[in-house]
C-alpha cells in the first residue's frame, strides 16, 4: 500500500453521553463542524479520549457511522478498533472499511498485557488484515497498557509483514525514539505525534508533519497555530503558543486529566457532551466552578476553539 502521510492535526474526540448514560449521537454534526472550523484535519474516534474500551461493540459501530455521516468533505475519520477481544477488533476493522473510513488504529490491549514484540506484531497483523484496503496505525501509549516495547524494533518487525501498516500514533515521552522511528527506512512510515505538551520539540527535532491530539478538542486553535508558526519560521510565536498549551494542560492535570477535565471543558465552551462512564470520577459542580475560574485566569475563553 502506498502510504499517504497525514499533515496537520487530527483530533481525538470525546464520546457524547446522554443523561441516562447511553451514547448520544446528536452532538456529532456540530462537533465535526467546530473541529473543521478550527483547523483540525480529521478525527481518531473511539480511542482513549473517547473512552473506547468502555463502549460496547455496537456503540462503537454507531459512532463510526455517525462520524462518517457528519464530517465535511476531505475530513479524515480514523477508527480506533483495539479491544481485549481480537475477534471484536477484527469485526470493528471490517466495519470501518465497509463504511468508508480513512483508516484504522489500535493500541495494545490492557489485558492480557503484551510484553513481547512478536505478541504485539501478531495482534496488529490480525486486526489490519480484517481491513486490508485501509491504512493501519499502531497507537503507542504504554502508560495505558504497559506495552513498553522498542518501537524501532517494532517497525522492523512489521516492515513487509503487514501490507497496510501505515505508521504509529506515538504518545510517549522519548523524542529520541520518535525521531529514530521517523528516520527508519528513510522515513517510510507515518509518525503521528501524540503528546500536545511537546508538539514543538517534535516538529523541531523529530520532523513531525502530523499528529493526533486530545486537547485539540477545545484548544485546537492554539495547537494548529504552533504548526503554522513553525512552518513560516516564527519560532518565538511557536514557543509562545506551546507554552500556552502547557498552561492549559497544567489546569486539566488538577481535574483528572483530559478524559475527565477536558470533557467538562467542552460544556464550558458550549458543547456539552455529558458525563464520563464509571469508573471515571466525574467533575462535581464545585470542581466545575473552580475549573472555569482557573481557565479564566489564563484567558482561555478568548483563545479556545470557536463555533
Amino acid at each position: 500500500m502506498q502510504i499517504q502521510k497525514i499533515e496537520g492535526l487530527i483530533d481525538a474526540p470525546f464520546t457524547p453521553f446522554a443523561s441516562n448514560g447511553d451514547v448520544d449521537l446528536s452532538p456529532i454534526p456540530a462537533y465535526a463542524a467546530m473541529l473543521a472550523k478550527n483547523g483540525l484535519r480529521g478525527v481518531f474516534i473511539n480511542g482513549s479520549s473517547g473512552e473506547g474500551y468502555m463502549l460496547t461493540a455496537e456503540e462503537r459501530v454507531q459512532l463510526a457511522e455517525a462520524w462518517m455521516a457528519a464530517v465535511p468533505r476531505g475530513f479524515k475519520v480514523i477508527v480506533h478498533v483495539g479491544s481485549c477481544c481480537l475477534r471484536e477488533s477484527r469485526r470493528l476493522a471490517a466495519h470501518a472499511q465497509q463504511v468508508g473510513a480513512w483508516g484504522i488504529g489500535a493500541m495494545a490491549p490492557p489485558f492480557p498485557k503484551i510484553c513481547r514484540l512478536e505478541e504485539l506484531v501478531r495482534y496488529c497483523e490480525e486486526i489490519a488484515s480484517a481491513a486490508p484496503s485501509l491504512p493501519f496505525y499502531f497507537y503507542h501509549i504504554p502508560a495505558f497498557n504497559g506495552a513498553f516495547l522498542p518501537m524501532v524494533d517494532f517497525l522492523k518487525a512489521v516492515d513487509g509483514r503487514i501490507p497496510n501498516f501505515a505508521g504509529i500514533k506515538y504518545t510517549f515521552e522519548s523524542i529520541y525514539e520518535y525521531n529514530q522511528c521517523r528516520l527508519y527506512g528513510q522515513g517510510r512510515f507515518d509518525m503521528l505525534h501524540g503528546q500536545d505538551e511537546t508538539l514543538l520539540p517534535q516538529l523541531a527535532m523529530g520532523g513531525a508533519r502530523g499528529g493526533i491530539g486530545g486537547t485539540t478538542n477545545y484548544n485546537g486553535r492554539c495547537l494548529v497555530g504552533i504548526m503554522k508558526a513553525w512552518e513560516r519560521g516564527d519560532l518565538e510565536e511557536a514557543r509562545r503558543l506551546q507554552n500556552y498549551a502547557q498552561e492549559v494542560i497544567n489546569v486539566i492535570c488538577y481535574f483528572r486529566g483530559n478524559i475527565v477535565g477536558g470533557k467538562r471543558i467542552m460544556k464550558l465552551i458550549g458543547l456539552p457532551l455529558g458525563a464520563n462512564r464509571t469508573p471515571f470520577q466525574n467533575i462535581t459542580p464545585e470542581e466545575e466552578s473552580r475549573l472555569r475560574d482557573e481557565l479564566e485566569q489564563i484567558d482561555f475563553f478568548n483563545n479556545c476553539n470557536l463555533f
